[in-house]
């Protein structure tokens, strides 16, 4: 096998063999981590053969491995050379199974990584359709390889010998079952293998845990890729970057709990969004905010089965009793509450480490024009509004008109007492508009006219009480403050058209007082917008794809594609994002990989192709 680097699409390793690298801390960068899951739980996967995250049997279930969060105490499923030299690593194309093959002085090994799915799995029916197993398949290519095996989960574990095999009780009350085709010495081994050898081992958390399984490993890993290279079938894309947006897809559905079509935010929690500082937040919940931009880039690649699942969990949130949140657990339930781990060190000693999320209880006005904007985009696409649920929508819709003017958490989920922010009012407008448009489409009862005359009036404020004119840009409040990027997105929510003037400079203001250079933008700073918060930020990656929609939107398509192919050339070898990037030095930063980021590389996307097809039809 040689070493060159193959296209991206072929299914053959995407980069060359480089060094392993560690920081000072002894941990990976973030960027060297590849993403597995079976659409209930998932896991990270290390380009030197660690497993150091994994959450089962639930996205949101405790950690059995977290040394991505504590190398020392949080525990790893280590498949490695002695000496490991140099590794690569690759997804099958068009699947989530993920390949690291790593080289030490004796040999070559190759590890495949999976999640598995059972035998016809159709990924849009449910959880069932997940085997409850993480399944790696090793096999030796080149020498005689010693080989380090070491599962060591976050303890205080039980573990006894079982079967062939042996069961491990976390404290969290997950029961695990371990076992491989070759004999086990324990937990922890060191093998002499032979080139040409292949084996098997496997962590398997279900019910019954297939212990009599008639079905071969190999026979599991063979349908689990079937299953993936069926479900990207219907993937739709003519446009830039097509093998990186094709990839983003893959990576959602990775994001996606198929029981109810949830989609989370990030699979982790806790990577900081600066090294050493402690912003750093649970992100594997589903935000109600991320369901219209993710349902307008899911469905404009093909994946109408995923948009409609994720505005179904949006809406049955809706109508559930009780206080209306910007953030569910996967059930649609209240997150648990925020508390800080002192047991784990964090990512590279950034503590603290948090688990829950506290933004679950802050007030964010947008949320009433996120819901409604799904709504719009259901009953546009022939989804049933009820009436329970049409009494529920046009209460927000109501609220709407008088939230708009008051203070809240906003996009950004300060910790402060809070503003009243333009991005809030502007989604109370989007509320107030799309409720008008449902209810005078369907016939539905509820003051239209007023709502028009409303959305009309918040719109009017936005461009008079947010204008700055000595800066000649909007604000991030009504009545002053500063910039934050999320004014970039008034356009792709239909409140200010891309070319009105005052969007035209704020565009251009952002660009200038935001930016961290090589088309990089940070979300606002925090010395002049405070949040409440301590420590600096990377630039968030999503606000650069908002500049990229305003481009195309302004018609400044070459600009657009330009910065459109330098964010994609920032996603790491397997075609992932984070949520952050450190400006001086491209690291990545934040939550990984995270849903945002990929939503807005599949929108953008679209987006440009739609205006190059415009301009080569003029």
């Amino acid at each position: 096998m040689n070493d060159e680097t193959m296209d991206s699409s072929s299914g053959s390793p995407q980069a060359p063999f480089k060094p392993l690298q560690y920081t000072p801390e002894g941990y990976l960068d973030i960027e060297e981590y590849g993403l597995i899951g079976d659409g209930a739980g998932a896991a990270l996967v290390g380009r030197d053969g660690t497993i150091p995250w994994l959450c089962a049997p639930r996205f949101d279930s405790p950690p059995l491995f977290c040394g991505l969060l504590d190398a020392n105490r949080g525990g790893a499923f280590t498949i490695a050379p002695e000496g490991l030299r140099e590794a690569r690593h690759y997804y099958l194309p068009d699947t989530g199974v993920l390949v690291t093959e790593m080289r030490s002085p004796e040999g070559l090994v190759r590890v495949t990584d999976a999640l598995t799915f059972r035998s016809g799995a159709n990924l849009n029916e449910g959880v069932r359709a997940a085997r409850g197993e993480l399944l790696r398949k090793v096999e030796v290519l080149e020498g005689d390889v010693p080989l380090r095996i070491d599962l060591v989960p976050r303890g205080p574990v039980d573990v006894e010998p079982h079967g062939e095999g042996w069961r491990i009780r976390s404290r969290d009350g997950l029961e695990v079952r371990f076992g491989t085709t070759m004999p086990l010495q324990g937990l922890s081994s060191r093998y002499v293998t032979r080139e040409g050898d292949r084996f098997h081992l496997a962590l398997r958390w279900a019910r019954g845990s297939y212990r009599h399984d008639p079905i071969s490993h190999d026979e599991v890993l063979e349908n689990t890729i079937a299953s993936w290279r069926r479900w990207i079938g219907c993937f739709d894309y003519d446009g830039p970057r097509a093998d990186l947006v094709r990839r983003s897809a893959i990576t959602l559905k990775l994001l996606d709990y198929l029981e109810n079509g949830a989609i989370v935010a990030a699979p982790t929690s806790s990577l900081p969004e600066a090294i050493g500082g402690p912003r750093n937040w649970d992100y594997r919940y589903t935000w109600i905010r991320d369901a219209a931009f993710s349902v307008y880039a899911l469905r404009g690649v093909g994946l109408t089965g995923e948009a409609q699942a994720f505005l179904a969990w949006v809406l049955d949130d809706v109508e559930n009793p009780g206080r209306l949140r910007v953030l569910y657990d996967l059930d649609g339930g209240v997150p648990p509450a925020e508390w800080m781990d002192k047991g784990l060190e964090g990512y590279r000693r950034s503590a603290p480490v948090r688990w829950g999320n506290a933004a679950a209880d802050q007030h964010q006005h947008d949320v009433f024009g996120e819901i409604l904007d799904c709504a719009y985009q259901w009953a546009n696409r022939g989804g049933r509004i009820t009436p329970h649920l049409w009494s529920a929508l046009q209460a927000f819709v109501e609220r709407a008109r008088v939230e708009w003017r008051k203070p809240d958490h906003g996009i950004w989920e300060v910790r402060t007492s809070g503003h009243p922010f333009t991005y809030s009012a502007a989604l109370c407008q989007v509320a107030l508009d799309r409720g008008a448009r449902i209810a005078e489409r369907l016939g539905l009862p509820g003051d239209t006219e007023a709502w028009h005359m409303d959305a009309a009036a918040i719109r009017e404020a936005i461009l008079s009480q947010a204008w700055n004119p000595q800066h000649g840009t909007l604000t991030e409040h009504l009545g002053g403050g500063w910039l934050d990027a999320s004014l970039l997105t008034l356009p792709l929510r239909r409140v200010v058209p891309f070319d009105h003037p005052r969007m035209v400079g704020t565009v251009e203001a952002v660009r200038q007082h935001l930016g961290a250079g090589n088309g990089l933008l940070y979300r606002y700073i925090p010395e002049a917008s405070p949040d409440g918060l301590s420590g600096d930020e990377g630039a968030f990656l999503l606000c650069s794809f908002w500049l990229v929609d305003n481009l195309t939107g302004q018609g400044r398509v070459e600009e657009a594609l330009a910065l459109y192919e330098s964010l994609c050339d920032r996603a790491n070898d397997l075609g992932l994002l984070p949520e952050q990037i450190d400006p001086p030095s491209g690291a990545f930063l934040g939550n990984f990989p995270q849903a945002f980021s990929h939503v807005g590389l599949i929108a953008s996307g679209r987006n440009l192709a739609r205006a190059l097809r415009g301009r080569s039809d003029a």
